[in-house]
């Protein structure tokens, strides 16, 4: 008996519906086990070709930074200044490169009282229409981001402020915020361009989320709407 032909359940006998059933769920654990021996096959293989090129980049990275640790030690000669730059971005007339370090905000723990002496500053203001203005301003520049950090830009803005509103618990807090201030170092980076045909700016993906599929590749295999299709 096969499945592959349509089958009126009820022509067959007891027994030969026992059989059908028994050999779906065998072909259901036959396909499941295909599956996961495929998953099994397929992982390692395209996770150490993506292994590959993280060593790749790793090394075009180190030698890209010492290619230009000589040009900024030779900039440093030459124009007699030394800084402490994020970043130094170099260029001809159709490429450009930028290497630096990305900083993330970082505060103290102290950060907390700091602003607690802010709230409290604004709660003892009168509700008036000036004072209200204040307060929506101040706590939208102390409004935490998405990873529930200050923004060190906001505080800026809050401090100066303090030269408008002359209160010795207003400054003190903002100072306090100011103090708690500890940025972190997350990343050094590349960032790379170069020049079309067009004399447009063309920036040069250097990451697997920003990088383009080669031409030709029909990506029509992971939304729901492909599955379901297939």
């Amino acid at each position: 008996m096969t499945t592959d032909t349509l089958i009126n359940p009820n022509e067959l006998t007891e027994q030969q519906l026992e059989d059908l059933l028994r050999v779906k769920r065998n072909k259901s654990v036959q396909d499941r086990k295909a599956y996961k021996d495929l998953v099994q096959t397929t992982v390692p293989d395209a996770v150490a070709k993506l292994m590959t090129v993280s060593d790749s980049l790793s090394a075009i990275k180190s030698e890209t930074f010492a290619y230009f640790k000589d040009l900024l030690k030779m900039k440093a000669e030459v124009f007699g200044v030394t800084d402490n730059q994020q970043s130094h971005t170099f260029s001809t007339e159709k490429y450009g490169i930028t290497i630096g370090y990305r900083v993330n905000d970082g505060w103290d723990d102290t950060v907390s009282a700091g602003i607690k002496k802010v709230t409290d500053y604004l709660d003892s203001l009168a509700q008036d229409p000036n004072s209200a203005k204040l307060v929506k301003t101040v706590f939208r520049l102390l409004k935490k981001d998405a990873k529930g950090n200050l923004r060190a830009s906001r505080v800026l803005e809050l401090q100066k402020m303090t030269d408008d509103y002359h209160d010795v618990n207003f400054t003190d807090g903002v100072n306090t915020i100011l103090q708690a201030y500890k940025p972190m170092r997350s990343c050094w980076f590349i960032d790379a361009y170069f020049m079309n045909e067009a004399n447009e700016k063309v920036a040069i993906p250097l990451s697997m989320s920003s990088v383009e599929f080669p031409d030709g590749f029909t990506f029509d295999f992971l939304t729901a709407e492909a599955i379901d299709a297939s």
